[in-house]
C-alpha cells in the first residue's frame, strides 16, 4: 500500500512538473563581460535541483566516511556482546542438561568476556545485570558439582555486584541470590545458615510460597516446630499443598510441639493457634486433650476440645478408626471426675443414648459403666462393666475393666466375686 501511494506521489508531481516546464517559456540571462547568455528557465531549474541534490549525497558520504571508526567499534561491541549472551545461553542450556561442568565454565567465559569489554571502554548498560546473572549460573553449577568454595567465591560476588539500570531488576537478582543461598545451606544440612538467609529477605519475599517452603524445611531441620508449624499454616492458606498433604504434615507438627509442651499455658496458645480444619481432626484433638489431662489441666477444657470427636462417634462407629475410637474412651475415661457439675450429667445423658444406641458396643458400655462408678452409680456401673469387659478387644482396657468391677464388688463386700474378676484381670 505505502509503494502504491509512493508511485502515485511521484507520478502527480511528474505530470506536474511537465505541465509547468511546457507552459513556462521564460528564460534566464547570464551577463560576462562582453558576452551575453539566455538560459531557459527550466535548465537553470534542472540545475539548481541537481546542484543540490550533488550536495547532500556529498555530505552523506562524507558523514559515512567520517563515522567509519565509530561504525567499525560499535560493530566489534555488538560482536562481543553477542558472544557473551551466547555463552550465558549456553551455560544455562547446558545446565538444565546436567553438564554442570560445563555450564560453570560458560559462565566463567561470560565473565571473562564481559571483562574484556569492559577493559577497552566499552561498558554495556547491563553489565552488572549480566555479571550477576553469570555469577549466579556458576554458583548453581559449583554447588551441584559440590565445590563449596567456588560457590561461595561466586554468591559473593553476585551480592556484592554493584548492578547498574532498573532498580527492580537490581531487587530481583539480590533476592534470587539470596534464595539460592538459603536452599543451598538447606541442601548442606546446615538449617541455622538457610534461616539466616530467609531473615535477610524483604517481608514480601519472605512470604512467596518459595521462601515458605524453604523455612518449612529448614525449621524442621532446626527442629523448631513452633516455627515450622506457623510456616506450614500460611502454605496451607495459600493452598501450597494437598489436602492429604497438609493433614498429615500439620498432625506430625502438632503431634511434635504437644511432645515439648510442658506447661498449660503453652498448651492453650498451641490449640488456639490450630484453624478449625486441625481442631476437627480426630488424632490431633485426642492427643492435645490426653497430653492436656497429663499436664494436670482442667478436665472440662480436654472434654471441649473432645466434643466434636465425640460427635463423630455418636451415629455410628464408621466415622473414626478402630484405634481412635479406643484412645478417645480412653481420654474421656481420664477426663471424669465424678464431680456432681451440669456438663458432667450433660455427658452421662449423651454416652447412656450413645450406648443405648449401639447396645453391643464394648467401647461405650465401658465408658458409661467407668462413668456410673465415678458418679457412684454402683448399679449399672456393674452391670455395663460386666458385660463390656468380656467383649473389649484391647487387653490394657479389658484389665482395666475387670479391675473395675473387682473394686465394684470389694464395694459391696462380695469376696468371691472380686477374687474372680482380679483372677481376670491377671490372666489377660
Amino acid at each position: 500500500m505505502r509503494a502504491a501511494l509512493w508511485l502515485m506521489s511521484l507520478f502527480a508531481v511528474a505530470v506536474a512538473s511537465a505541465l509547468l516546464a511546457s507552459n513556462n517559456v521564460g528564460t534566464v540571462s547570464i551577463f560576462w563581460t562582453p558576452y551575453r547568455v539566455d538560459v531557459s528557465l527550466n535548465l537553470v531549474l534542472f540545475g539548481l535541483v541537481l546542484i543540490l541534490l550533488t550536495m547532500h549525497w556529498a555530505q552523506r558520504a562524507l558523514t559515512a566516511l567520517f563515522e567509519l571508526p565509530k561504525q567499525a567499534k560499535r560493530w566489534r561491541m555488538q560482536q562481543k556482546e553477542r558472544a557473551a549472551h551466547a555463552a550465558l545461553l549456553e551455560g544455562m542450556a547446558q545446565f538444565m542438561e546436567g553438564r554442570f561442568l560445563r555450564a560453570r565454565k560458560s559462565a566463567e567465559l561470560v565473565l571473562v568476556r564481559e571483562k574484556s569489554l569492559s577493559e577497552t571502554g566499552e561498558v554495556l548498560e547491563h553489565a552488572g545485570a549480566l555479571r550477576s546473572v553469570a555469577h549466579i549460573l556458576a554458583a548453581e553449577s559449583a554447588h551441584a558439582l559440590q565445590d563449596k568454595a567456588a560457590r561461595q567465591g561466586h554468591l559473593d560476588a553476585a551480592l556484592q555486584e554493584p548492578l547498574s539500570g532498573h532498580a527492580g531488576l537490581r531487587q530481583s537478582l539480590m533476592e534470587g541470590a539470596m534464595l539460592r543461598a538459603a536452599r543451598w545451606s538447606l541442601d548442606d544440612r546446615d538449617a541455622a545458615e538457610s534461616l539466616l538467609w530467609l531473615d535477610r529477605l524483604p517481608q514480601g519475599v519472605s512470604r512467596r510460597t518459595l521462601a515458605m517452603r524453604l523455612r518449612l524445611k529448614a525449621a524442621r531441620l532446626a527442629g523448631e516446630p513452633s516455627q515450622a508449624l506457623d510456616t506450614a499454616l500460611l502454605l496451607i492458606k495459600h493452598r501450597a499443598f494437598t489436602t492429604e498433604a497438609a493433614e498429615s504434615m500439620v498432625r506430625s507438627l502438632v503431634f511434635e510441639l504437644i511432645a515439648k509442651t510442658h506447661e498449660l499455658g503453652q498448651m492453650q496458645r498451641l490449640w488456639t493457634r490450630l484453624g478449625e480444619a486441625q481442631r476437627q481432626s480426630s488424632d490431633l484433638a485426642i492427643q492435645a486433650a490426653q497430653h492436656w489431662l497429663q499436664l494436670k489441666g482442667d478436665p472440662a477444657v480436654a472434654r471441649a476440645w473432645l466434643k466434636p470427636i465425640w460427635n463423630k462417634l455418636q451415629p455410628n462407629n464408621k466415622q473414626l478408626s478402630k484405634a481412635q475410637q479406643l484412645k478417645l474412651v480412653q481420654v474421656l475415661d481420664m477426663s471424669f471426675t465424678g464431680q456432681d457439675s451440669p456438663e458432667e450429667r450433660e455427658w452421662l445423658v449423651s454416652i447412656e443414648t450413645a450406648q443405648k444406641a449401639n447396645p453391643r458396643d464394648a467401647l461405650l458400655q465401658f465408658l458409661a459403666g467407668r462413668l456410673c462408678q465415678k458418679r457412684q452409680l454402683w448399679g449399672k456401673a456393674q452391670v455395663l462393666l460386666t458385660q463390656a469387659a468380656p467383649a473389649l478387644e484391647d487387653p490394657q482396657l479389658r484389665r482395666q475393666a475387670w479391675r473395675a468391677v473387682a473394686e465394684l464388688a470389694e464395694q459391696r463386700e462380695d469376696v468371691p466375686a472380686a477374687l474372680q474378676a482380679l483372677k481376670k484381670a491377671a490372666m489377660d
